[in-house]
């Protein structure tokens, strides 16, 4: 188990000698139970929704053992964590901050990372147009779907995006690939939207609030990806907030949202299309509140389960050349970027198969 995520609103975590104790309220009899027990020794992270309780001696063993918390609040937002301590960075962190600085720099990272999104988009839509019953695929997985969409428009789209490529690569600053990235994405998603069933319909993707379950499952998935991110930054010495892509600005841990950009593709949006796809997610698993639609408690569980298998799934990489998992290749990305200070060539983004 090496995330255990606790989704219901009462429960507490207590420490109970070398485990974690998960504890609720009995509905009918209104005594506390226990849930479940889990090993620290068995976990590499805890998530935790806005409504759970943790005590500090559960909290201080974790953090002696090394394993990053994350709180998300009731809404889907990262809400922040706690790290362990670790030791100092100073020299990294300098040379990340002179670095930054460097536009050369920026640029050509940023242009990496891109040209790694609109590929794994690309990739995507191949798989989804390549057969209408696909067995599941090890780092992105397209599994068995009902193909809504028109064969040319969706191969009009692909061939669109390969035209993109070139231009990319003659981009001289970062808000011409800024442009390259929104044109793209708009596409990409209008053609992956045709491929969900027809009672979740997604006319556009929509951030700040997500508007219909679509958006809301696949910003949930955008969060918990974010919040790992963040911790493995953190546990390398790098700051999270230094951004290329995304603009460094307070609030916010925009290395974060650059590194996880790649992998959107293959675990927000084929997640999403899997779960609907499957049924796994109907409409009793979302709720309307504050002008947006979010997953409810059940609909956490459910995608909380399948994220993990996906995020843990073994596969082999025709990258890397060896087995590995997409949270594997996630902490290589924070690995990557920090060896790119020093040599800015060695710094290849995730690619899907």
């Amino acid at each position: 188990m090496p995330t255990a995520c606790i989704n219901q609103p009462d429960a507490r975590i207590h420490l109970h000698g070398e485990r974690l104790e998960i504890r609720a309220r009995n509905p009918e009899n209104s005594e506390e139970q226990t849930l479940r027990e889990i090993p620290i020794r068995d976990l590499d992270r805890l998530v935790f929704m806005e409504g759970v309780s943790i005590t500090s001696q559960a909290l201080a063993a974790l953090l002696r053992a090394g394993i990053p918390v994350s709180l998300i609040g009731w809404n889907g937002k990262y809400l922040g964590g706690f790290l362990p301590a670790t030791n100092a960075h100073g020299a990294a962190r300098l040379s990340q901050y002179e670095r930054t600085r460097d536009d050369s720099f920026v640029r050509v990272l940023a242009g990496k990372v891109l040209h790694a999104k609109l590929y794994n988009q690309r990739r995507v839509l191949q798989r989804l147009l390549a057969s209408r019953r696909s067995e599941p695929t090890l780092e992105g997985a397209i599994p068995e779907i009902s193909i809504v969409s028109e064969p040319d428009s969706s191969q009009k789209a692909i061939t669109w995006l390969d035209g993109f490529f070139a231009s990319m690569e003659q981009a001289d600053t970062l808000d011409e690939l800024r442009g390259y990235e929104g044109a793209a994405t708009a596409r990409y998603f209008q053609t992956w939207a045709s491929f969900l069933p027809d009672e979740f319909p997604f006319e556009r993707r929509s951030t700040r609030l997500p508007l219909n379950a679509v958006n809301a499952c696949v910003s949930f998935a955008a969060t918990v990806l974010y919040s790992e991110c963040v911790a493995f930054l953190h546990s390398h010495g790098l700051d999270p907030s230094l951004g290329l892509l995304h603009r460094t600005e307070d609030g916010r841990w925009s290395l974060a949202l650059d590194l996880i950009e790649p992998f959107r593709p293959c675990i927000g949006e084929a997640l999403t299309l899997d779960l609907f796809s499957h049924r796994i997610l109907n409409k009793d698993h979302f709720e309307s509140r504050d002008g947006g639609v979010f997953l409810n408690e059940e609909g956490r569980k459910k995608f909380f389960l399948q994220y993990e298998r996906r995020m843990e799934r073994q596969f082999l990489s025709e990258c890397v050349e060896h087995r590995t998992t997409l949270r594997q290749q996630l902490e290589h990305q924070a690995v990557q970027f920090k060896t790119a200070l020093s040599e800015m060539d060695r710094f290849q983004p995730f690619l899907m198969n």
